[in-house]
């Protein structure tokens, strides 16, 4: 999988719908497995949680602006769509580290920076797709719990930070893949 990239500048409310096949064809018409993103406000209702033990105790994702990173890979593979998330995840906690960012941590598939949660991430699957959202706060305000920024973490372009993150992705992909056709069977 070497996913079409598309960083888009129009601002789009993610909540929870975008977790559909798909949707990026229908969104931005690209066909085929893909990674946008976006920047936007978060409003995903319990009855559109995916995260059933989420649903099931009654929590929500508000924030009052998130860059939102949504991943279509065609195939559904439950395991894949969950390396593809931490994947993702573990290149944004690289890039952080990278940047220099004080007191940025990793638990499974959440960054915190010091306190406060900089992200909320999901995978699941489709009849036909992996899919994976990863919502990275730009803001402080509108979250639900205490909350870390990319304005925090002196990210003065989410735009920006999405393409290198998006690129990076990329990238692991393509060197996996080629990885994998270097090898002779044993």
């Amino acid at each position: 999988m070497t996913p079409v990239l598309h960083v888009s500048t129009e601002p789009l409310t993610y909540d929870g719908t975008q977790l559909a096949p798909h949707w990026i064809h229908g969104q931005f018409g690209i066909q085929g497995d893909a990674a946008v993103a976006f920047v936007g406000s978060a409003d995903v209702k319990v009855e559109s949680m995916v995260d059933c033990v989420d649903a099931r105790q009654g929590l929500f994702i508000a924030s009052d602006e998130m860059l939102h990173i949504i991943v279509e890979s065609f195939g559904p593979d439950l395991d894949r769509a969950v390396l593809l998330q931490r994947l993702l995840v573990m290149l944004l906690f690289e890039q952080l580290v990278g940047a220099g960012v004080a007191g940025v941590s990793r638990v499974g598939d959440d960054i915190f920076v010091g306190d406060g949660k900089l992200t909320v991430s999901i995978a699941t699957i489709s009849t036909v797709s992996c899919l994976v959202h990863l919502g990275i706060n730009v803001a402080t305000s509108g979250a639900p719990v205490k909350v870390s920024g990319l304005s925090q973490c002196g990210v003065s372009s989410p735009h920006e930070f999405a393409h290198t993150l998006l690129k990076a992705f990329s990238e692991d992909l393509e060197g996996m893949r080629m990885a994998s056709t270097k090898v002779r069977g044993v």
